[in-house]
């Protein structure tokens, strides 16, 4: 029993909560690093693709086709962590005597319990909310320069 207690408090004790939100706070930035990275590489991949249009070719990049652009813009972090803890002991004791001449009987019945009950339960949830965002102004205007002023960002 003092097993299990000592168990969960070890476990609340080595999860400080600061800790986990640096933990989900490190890995929103990795995986905002990610996202920007597939922009840039889907940014490459627009202008090195070329399509023939009336025996000119152009660039993806060039015909308007921008990456999409994604940020998180919220995250919450829920742990909760519930334990109950009891114990009980019983002692009960029947006795019956009887006496006769010269006879002397006795029937004893002892009972004895000791019971022990513990739960625990733990539950987290991490959510994190993700949205479009327009591509980076000098990236349009970059671009608008380099075809004309004819990059739409729709």
């Amino acid at each position: 029993m003092a097993n299990a207690i000592e168990k969960i408090t070890n476990t609340l004790t080595n999860s400080p909560l600061s800790t986990m939100i640096e933990n989900m706070g490190l890995s929103i930035a990795t995986a905002q690093a990610a996202l920007d990275g597939n922009s840039i590489e889907m940014l490459q991949n627009l202008a090195s693709s070329k399509v023939d249009i009336g025996g000119n070719e152009i660039s993806l990049l060039n015909l308007g086709f921008i990456p999409s652009f994604y940020a998180f813009t919220e995250a919450t972090f829920d742990a909760k962590m519930d334990f109950s803890l009891a114990e009980s002991t019983s002692f009960n004791a029947d006795v019956e005597l009887s006496v006769e001449t010269q006879v002397f009987a006795a029937t004893v019945n002892v009972g004895f319990a000791r019971k022990f009950d513990q739960s625990a339960s733990a539950s987290s949830s991490i959510a994190a909310r993700m949205v479009s965002l327009p591509p980076p102004e000098n990236l349009v205007t970059l671009l608008k320069n380099l075809s004309g002023g004819t990059t739409t960002t729709t």
